[in-house]
This record gives structure tokens, C-alpha cells and sequence, in this order.
């Protein structure tokens, strides 16, 4: 170790005529830390959030739809031609229309999905959904053989199996419910509820609103709170029957292999789909929605790095009252031959070690927050007793993160040129001192 390194961690180690000097190294230290933590930590919450919504909003609705005006005709060689398209992995006919829910105990409005029971096994998200219910029971149920049990108690003792149940029983007049809206309706699976299409009947007298009777047959959680307390899904031949849509639909759903190449895929899907037809990719309908995230996160970056750079003040004016309060060592170490440049290092590695070392424990604080961050949350609603996270109204139910290293490597950077910039001026300072002026004023 180089003299100038064993000075600079000297300088470092407050002395009792130095205290004041120390509390100005204390927070800068500390506000260099709480400013690189905070920043990883805020950053991988709007990084996960914008991911959780990309992902679950998108797996919901599909990556590319096809819209018809009023409606989309069931065209099986249409959906072969999209389906050949370059990029399409699965083409589903949709019905999505608003409908009223009735039970026993209440009434409310809801979004009916009509897909047919093969597509829905197509649907890795809506399966999981399903399934993270129905295996809350698997434990206190045996396995039985396939297409044996039912999709809401858990008896499902594989993939395959879970599927046939899916197909066995999601049939003409059984529905799939969210579970926060079976919550709020005091819904079971088993329970009959009915349904009521809005636009109706024609008939001599006017329209009269049609009411049809369906047994709940399994609960879905997607984790969105809209979707698990405003959506019930229902078969496709169903779902056409009950609104009157024979042979019709309201839409294709398209996913596709990359969410990357939209813009792409959905010119190859024009090329083959009737002028009639419009075909919108997601971003067309959401895209808004996630530049407003983005945006958000980028604002977030540059707030939050001010707390770092205002720790880098207080380096500066620890610093400057250092090489003040060290003016007679100055002059000492020139006199027997120190160069301004070794002077200068000094300063720069006190300084910078402030920074360095705040940077890494700031590092591996947001990383430990970060990976615990439910945890944490829990517990302070614990202690609390507040909903700090609460569904209905951050539209998730468990606080999504996303750790992006590459980002925690920038932010760790960021934090020591700031730092280390921060040192300039009071190592200049420190550096063009005259010894004979120093010692003479010292």
C-alpha cells in the first residue's frame, strides 16, 4: 500500500478534535448508500411492474386481434391462413361481451369470454390461473385417473390429466369464474348463478333481455385484480348461443413467437385477412399504457439520482473543510518532497472511498430489499396492520420486481464518477497550497 493510501484511510478515521468532520463523512457515506439502494430497489419494482402488465395483459387479450364490423363470421380456412403466417403460434376464435352476473346474494356487470375448451388448454396463462386454485386442495385429494374428479377440487394428478378435466367439464353451461369475484358475490364452486345478456331478444313487445342459468364449475386467478373480479369465461358454442352470435365471433386472438417483431406479424396477417377486417397489434391498444410506464421509470431514475448527487455535496464540503483543517500536514508532506500530484491523489481517495464504499453496502441493500421485497411488505403489514399493497388499487396482487444486473452495474457506476468527480475541486485545492504560506498561517 502506497503512502498516499495510508494517509487518505487516516484522514478517513475520525479523531475527537475531528467529530464534526465525521458526522459530514457519516452522511455522506450514508446518503450515498440510501441513494443507490433506493434507486435498485425503485428500479427493479417499475421494471417488474411494467413486466407483470406486459405479460399478463398481453397473455390475457393475445398479441394481435382481428376485429370485424359488428362481427368476425367462424371461418376455419381464415384462421389456417393466419395461423400459416410467419411468427403465429396459435389462433384463437374469441367472443368478449358484457353481460350482467346474478346470485343469490348480489348483481353485477361482467365481461363473458366465450373460447372453445381446446384453445383454452392452448392458454398457458389462463391453465395456471385455473390450476394455482385447484391444486390449493391437491394435497387433502388422491389422485385419480385420467378424466376422473373435478376441475375445482383439486383431484388433478398431472398436466394431462388437468386438461381432460378441462375438456370433460367445461362444457354447454358451465362457467370458470375469478376468484375475487366469486369472493365478492359469495360464490362457489358448484353454485348455479345466472347470466343476463343486456341487448337481448327482439321481440313483438321490444327487446327483452335474455337470462340463462350456469354452474360454476372452477375458480381462476390471473393476479390482476380487473380481470379476477370482472371476467367469466364460458364456451365458444355457449357463448355464441347465449348472445345469439351463431357461427359468429368478436374476434381472432393471435400469439405470436416475439412480442418484439408486433409491427411485423400484424402486416403479414393484413396480407392474408380481408379488407373488412382490421388487425390491431397490442401495441395499437396499450402501448400508451406502457410509455406511460416507461416514461414514469425513466423520471424515477433521474429523481432519485439526486440523492446520490447531493451526497456527493456533502464529499465536496467534507472535503474542502478537510484540506482546510489538514493545511498544516499539507505543508509538511511539500516541504520534504511530496508532489501536488501525490497531494492530490489524497484527497481523491478519501473521497472516493466515501463514495465506493457507500456504493457497495447501497448495492447490497437494494439486492437483499429487492429479493425479500414481499416479504418485507408482509411484515410491515403485520406489525401495522395496514393493506400497504392492497389489489384494487395497484391492479396486482403481490408486488412484482424485476432485478436487472446490468441496471444495478450503471447505477453502481453512476454513483462513483459522481462521487469521484466530487473530489476535483478540494484535491485541486489541496494541491496548489503554498507550504511557506500554510505553515506560516498555521
Amino acid at each position: 500500500m502506497s503512502w498516499e493510501y495510508r494517509i487518505a484511510l487516516k484522514y478517513l478515521r475520525a479523531k475527537k478534535n475531528d467529530g464534526f468532520l465525521s458526522v459530514i463523512t457519516g452522511f455522506s457515506f450514508l446518503g450515498i448508500c440510501l441513494g443507490v439502494a433506493t434507486l435498485i430497489i425503485v428500479m427493479s419494482v417499475m421494471g417488474g411492474f411494467r413486466e407483470e402488465l406486459l405479460t399478463r395483459i398481453i397473455g390475457m387479450k393475445g398479441h394481435v386481434l382481428v376485429y370485424g364490423a359488428p362481427d368476425v363470421q367462424e371461418d376455419e380456412a381464415l384462421r389456417a391462413k393466419i395461423q400459416a403466417c410467419e411468427g403465429v403460434t396459435q389462433v384463437c376464435p374469441v367472443i368478449e361481451k358484457q353481460s350482467i352476473v346474478v346470485s343469490a346474494e348480489k348483481m353485477r356487470g361482467t365481461l363473458v369470454l366465450g373460447i372453445s375448451p381446446e384453445d383454452l388448454c392452448n392458454r398457458d396463462m389462463l391453465m395456471r390461473a385455473i390450476g394455482v386454485l385447484a391444486r390449493d386442495n391437491a394435497a387433502e385429494t388422491p389422485a385419480n385417473a385420467p378424466g376422473e374428479g373435478k376441475i375445482g377440487d383439486g383431484s388433478a394428478s398431472s398436466k394431462d390429466h388437468f386438461e381432460a378435466l378441462i375438456k370433460k367439464d367445461f362444457s354447454e353451461d358451465s362457467i370458470l369464474i375469478g376468484k375475487r369475484m366469486a369472493e365478492l358475490m359469495g360464490i362457489s364452486v358448484g353454485d348455479t348463478i345466472s347470466l343476463m345478456d343486456p341487448q337481448g331478444e327482439q321481440t313483438p313487445f321490444g327487446t327483452v333481455p335474455s337470462q340463462h342459468d350456469f354452474n360454476v364449475i372452477g375458480l381462476f386467478e390471473v393476479g390482476m385484480i380487473e380481470y379476477d373480479k370482472n371476467v367469466i369465461i364460458m364456451p365458444l358454442k355457449t357463448a355464441q348461443d347465449f348472445f345469439h352470435m351463431e357461427g359468429a365471433l368478436t374476434q381472432f386472438e393471435i400469439f405470436t413467437d416475439s412480442i418484439e417483431c408486433n409491427d411485423e406479424i400484424v402486416q403479414r396477417i393484413s396480407r392474408v385477412t380481408p379488407k373488412s377486417l382490421m388487425v390491431l397489434g397490442w401495441k395499437h391498444g396499450d402501448s400508451h399504457f406502457f410509455h406511460a410506464v416507461q416514461v414514469e421509470r425513466n423520471v424515477m431514475f433521474l429523481i432519485l439520482t439526486l440523492i446520490i448527487l447531493i451526497a456527493s455535496f456533502n464529499i465536496i464540503s467534507g472535503l474542502v473543510m478537510l484540506v482546510k483543517d489538514k493545511t498544516h500536514d499539507i505543508a509538511i508532506m511539500k516541504t520534504i518532497g511530496a508532489s501536488r500530484r501525490s497531494i492530490q491523489r489524497i484527497f481523491i481517495i478519501t473521497g472516493s472511498s466515501i463514495g465506493v464504499g457507500g456504493t457497495v453496502l447501497g448495492v447490497a441493500i437494494g439486492i437483499f430489499v429487492t429479493l425479500h421485497l414481499n416479504g418485507i411488505a408482509g411484515f410491515i403489514q403485520r406489525l401495522t396492520g395496514a393493506n400497504i399493497f392492497a389489489a384494487e388499487v395497484y391492479f396486482l396482487s403481490s408486488l412484482p420486481y424485476k432485478l436487472n444486473m446490468s441496471e444495478v452495474g450503471l447505477i453502481s457506476l453512476v454513483a462513483i464518477a459522481l462521487s469521484i468527480l466530487a473530489t476535483i475541486y478540494p484535491s485541486y485545492r489541496a494541491g496548489k497550497l503554498d507550504p511557506a504560506v500554510a505553515i506560516r498561517e498555521s
